[in-house]
C-alpha cells in the first residue's frame, strides 16, 4: 500500500506518493520558524512577509542543477545526501548578500524533483538548509517558503534577501590604485574536492583528510558574517568568489577599471594543504587556488592603510590599469569556472 508505515520506516516513501500538501507539511516544521523579528509571516500562506528595517532590500537568486552543479552519485562512488544539497544552497546564495556587505534575512526555495525522489531525502535537504544558515553565521536568515514542482532532475533555486543595516552597499566597482587585495576562507579546497569526487579513485578508499576536501565541495563554508565586518572596516570593493579567484578578480578589475595583481607567494599557504590531493589527481594545487570556484569566500579591496578584519588574508595589490589580472607579472588569461562552457 503506497505510503504505508512500513515504507516510511524503510525510508522508501517517494514524493510521488504524497499529494501537493503532503510534502510541505513534512518540510515546514523543519525550517525553524522565523528569526529575530525579520520575518513577520513565514511559510504557510500565499507569500511571506519580510521586514526591511533599512528601507532597502538586497536581493539575489541562484540555482543548483543536478549533474551541472552537483551529482547524486559521483564517479568515485560518493552519494550526495539531501543535507549536502541543502547546505550548498544555503551557503552559496547568502554569500552573494554577504559580498554586498549585507546580512541575509530570508530564503525562498523552489524545488524541482523527480517523482521517485525519497521524501526522507527532501526532509534531509530542509535540515541542511537550516544547519548551514546556523553554522555559517547567517543568524538572521530564515527559510520563509518556496515552490515545489515535478521534473526529470533535481533543481534547487533559491532567492535570498538581505539587510544593509544603514550601510552603503559594497560594489565591485570601488577598487582604487594602491588598495590591498584580500580573501577570506581557503580558496582551492572546493576545486580539490571536486577533482576527488570526479576522480577514478574510490571515495571509500580516500584517507580522512582527503574526504574532508571532498566535503569542501559538497558543503562549502563561506564566512557569512565577514561581509558586514568588511563594510564596517571601510572596504572599497568586494565580491563572492564563486567561479575562481582569477576569473572573479577579473570581474572586480573590469568593474573598477584597474589592474589586479595576485601574489603567488601569498597564495602558496592555501596550496600546500592541497598537495596530497593534487598528487592523487595529477594536478597543480596552485592552479586550484587560482582557478577553482565554489569556496564562496570573499575577494575584497581595502585601502592601503586599513586594518584587515579578522578572517581576511592579503593576497595582492590594485594598480592603475584597464581591467586586467596579473599573477607574477604574467597574464593568466581566462582561468576559472564558466557555467556555459563545454
Amino acid at each position: 500500500m503506497p505510503g504505508s508505515v512500513l515504507e516510511q520506516v524503510a525510508g522508501r516513501l517517494t514524493v510521488a506518493e504524497l499529494d501537493e500538501q503532503g510534502l510541505p507539511q513534512r518540510i515546514f516544521p523543519r525550517l525553524g520558524g522565523t528569526r529575530a523579528g525579520a520575518v513577520p509571516v513565514g511559510p504557510g500562506d500565499d507569500a511571506a512577509v519580510v521586514a526591511a528595517p533599512d528601507g532597502r532590500t538586497v536581493v539575489s537568486i541562484d540555482t543548483l542543477v543536478q549533474d551541472q552543479d552537483f551529482r547524486l552519485l559521483w564517479p568515485g562512488g560518493h552519494r550526495s545526501t539531501g543535507f549536502d544539497v541543502g547546505w550548498k544552497c544555503a551557503a552559496q546564495n547568502p554569500s552573494d548578500i554577504n559580498a554586498m556587505g549585507a546580512e541575509a534575512t530570508s530564503l525562498v526555495v523552489s524545488l524541482t524533483l523527480p517523482g521517485a525522489t525519497e521524501v526522507a531525502w527532501v526532509e534531509d535537504l530542509a535540515d541542511g538548509l537550516c544547519a548551514a544558515l546556523d553554522g555559517l553565521g547567517a543568524a538572521r536568515c530564515a527559510v520563509v517558503g518556496g515552490d515545489l514542482g515535478k521534473g526529470p532532475a533535481v533543481v534547487v533555486t533559491a532567492a535570498v534577501t538581505g539587510d544593509l543595516g544603514g550601510r552603503a552597499p559594497v560594489l565591485r566597482s570601488g577598487a582604487r590604485a594602491g588598495d590591498v587585495l584580500a580573501v577570506t576562507g581557503s580558496p582551492g579546497r572546493a576545486a580539490a574536492g571536486l577533482a576527488l569526487l570526479e576522480g577514478r579513485h574510490p571515495y571509500a578508499d580516500l584517507p580522512g583528510p582527503l574526504k574532508e576536501l571532498a566535503a569542501a565541495q559538497a558543503r562549502p563554508v563561506p564566512p557569512l558574517a565577514l561581509g558586514p565586518a568588511a563594510a564596517a572596516a571601510g572596504v572599497h570593493a568586494m565580491l563572492d568568489v564563486s567561479d575562481g579567484l582569477v576569473r572573479d578578480a577579473g570581474r572586480l578589475a573590469r568593474a573598477s577599471g584597474v589592474t589586479v595583481d595576485l601574489d603567488p607567494s601569498a597564495l602558496l599557504p592555501f596550496a600546500r594543504p592541497l598537495r596530497a590531493a593534487a598528487d592523487l589527481a595529477g594536478a597543480d594545487p596552485l592552479a586550484w587556488v587560482l582557478g577553482g570556484g565554489e569556496d564562496h569566500g570573499l575577494l575584497a579591496a581595502f585601502g592601503p592603510g586599513a586594518a584587515l578584519p579578522d578572517g581576511f588574508t592579503a593576497v595582492g595589490r590594485v594598480y592603475d590599469g584597464a581591467g586586467k589580472v596579473t599573477v607574477a607579472d604574467a597574464e593568466p588569461g581566462t582561468v576559472g569556472w564558466d557555467h556555459f562552457a563545454g
